[in-house]
């Protein structure tokens, strides 16, 4: 175990989590479940590179992982592998009580019920954010990455920079929208693979062709041809076009 990914001392996190049954799997915003006995929750996030990678016993032709972080063995001889080169990722081992703290920081997720129009306007008048920074923040909305916030303000016409209190009714329904959207065609084609992300079966994700702006710098925007710019927001690149999604006001 590398203590790099785990946000507990590797011994105090071994004892956590060993001779425990997994009862399920679950997801909340970007963090993958796994629901154990006894209330006890095991957090993996991710992260940039990070995946998890099960091998039976034998191992079948699959290739062994290159960046083992965290390694866990089961009863039957099986082994599941938190590989992750970048090590941004993490893993942690909460009982009921400290993932129910967790969780309730947590915005809403974009596809449930309590994340509605009215909801998104209500919270983006509370702050002077820049949008993309806003829809990354997890305490806002669950589960949005710097890629599909890029589209979505991209599909809604609203420039990344605009603060938040700014957007207005027309945009922020759209931008609800375009965030369901964008999200539910993501999920369609398998997600986005741009150099290292694959999907549970090892495959690349099939969204990255269909991207509008994220990574396109220079190229013509889909819907007015304008040339797409890009801008850094707290180290992490924003794509925009300047024609469809104007600095101020609603397009």
């Amino acid at each position: 175990m590398h203590a790099d990914v785990l946000r507990a001392p590797p011994r105090v996190f071994a004892r956590a989590v060993r001779g425990r049954t997994i009862k399920g799997l679950g997801r909340r915003g970007k963090n993958v479940l796994m629901l154990l006995d006894e209330g006890c929750v095991l957090a993996v996030n991710l992260g940039m590179t990070g995946g998890l990678l099960p091998f039976a016993v034998p191992p079948r032709g699959a290739a062994r992982p290159t960046h083992p972080a965290v390694r866990f063995r089961f009863d039957d001889g099986g082994t599941l592998i938190f590989n992750d080169q970048r090590r941004f990722g993490t893993v942690e081992a909460l009982d009921a009580s400290e993932w129910a703290v967790r969780d309730a920081r947590m915005g809403p997720e974009p596809f449930e019920r309590g994340f509605t129009v009215a909801r998104l306007t209500h919270d983006l008048a509370r702050s002077r954010s820049p949008l993309r920074s806003w829809l990354l923040d997890q305490r806002r909305i669950a589960g949005i990455g710097n890629i599909y916030a890029v589209e979505a303000l991209h599909r809604a016409g609203v420039h990344p920079l605009r603060p938040a209190n700014e957007v207005d009714a027309d945009e922020a329904l759209r931008l609800h929208g375009a965030i369901r959207a964008v999200l539910r065609a993501a999920i369609r084609h398998g997600g986005t693979t741009i150099r290292d992300y694959r999907n549970a079966d090892g495959g690349e994700g099939e969204y990255s062709p269909r991207l509008r702006v994220y990574g396109r710098e220079g190229e013509p925007c889909p819907h007015c041809g304008a040339p797409v710019e890009r801008v850094v927001l707290s180290n992490r690149s924003a794509y925009f076009c300047p024609v469809c999604q104007p600095a101020r006001g609603s397009r």
